[in-house]
């Protein structure tokens, strides 16, 4: 469902000098598997999922969604995805059940289907109880279980998912953690963005390690470990981080 071959993303940096914020990343991701995608901050994560979810361009490499090219077709690919951001914003003046009928209205769903797909992610997310007030007046939960509502209620076959729970309380983070399963167990594929590793063991099938735009491995937990002689993904990174660097040298 997911294919990206060599994208590559720059940035206009100081002095007309190029920055590269990912080199070369190429992988897949089929349905029913959770890819959890691992590093610290500004190692290039929200890029290269930005440029899978049509949100920029590569400057080169392609990917595809769904048998479709994303810079040929964009809209079709857009129906396919779900992206969501631990920094999505809404718009404030709108209350969430208002919200969600203006997005599947955009998603190009009836009125009818919308009203029923948006009773049962109010009931699965437990949002019954703020879907008639304004997003602005949400707790930082709340925004994100509407947000997560956004996503799925088109019910997207790929979710694209950039640290959905960063800054979210254990609770709200435990109820978008089951959403995953629950997608996973529905055949869906689903790109994890973390830099939380207690997270990806939970959760992923397979992981990718990006670092200063380079995705240093990828394989299965167990064959992380296996590799590294260690027993978690915090030190299998550290590893793969170390020797990294002792490549340059």
């Amino acid at each position: 469902m997911i294919r990206a071959q060599d994208l590559r993303k720059e940035f206009a940096g100081p002095r007309g000098v190029p920055v590269v914020a990912v080199k070369s990343a190429t992988f897949s991701v089929y349905p029913g598997e959770i890819f959890g995608l691992l590093g610290p901050n500004g190692a290039g994560k929200t890029t290269l999922l930005r440029m899978l979810a049509t949100i920029i361009r590569p400057t080169s490499g392609h990917c595809w969604i769904a048998e479709d090219r994303t810079d040929v077709w964009p809209q079709r690919v857009r129906q396919h995805v779900g992206f969501l951001s631990g920094n999505t914003k809404l718009y404030g003046r709108l209350k969430a059940r208002e919200l969600l009928l203006y997005f599947g209205r955009l998603y190009g769903m009836t009125d009818d289907a919308i009203v029923q797909r948006t009773e049962e992610l109010a009931t699965t997310l437990d949002m019954k109880p703020f879907m008639e007030r304004r997003c602005d007046t949400l707790s930082t939960g709340q925004v994100q279980k509407v947000s997560i509502a956004r996503v799925l209620l088109h019910d997207p076959p790929v979710l694209i998912l950039d640290e959905p729970t960063l800054g979210l309380d254990i609770m709200t983070s435990a109820a978008i953690r089951d959403f995953i399963l629950d997608a996973k167990r529905r055949q869906h594929s689903i790109i994890f963005s973390t830099h939380y590793m207690t997270e990806a063991e939970m959760l992923c099938d397979r992981v990718g390690l990006i670092y200063s735009g380079e995705i240093m491995a990828m394989d299965t937990k167990q064959g992380l470990y296996a590799d590294t002689g260690t027993d978690n993904l915090h030190d299998v990174f550290l590893a793969y981080v170390a020797r990294h660097a002792a490549a340059r040298t």
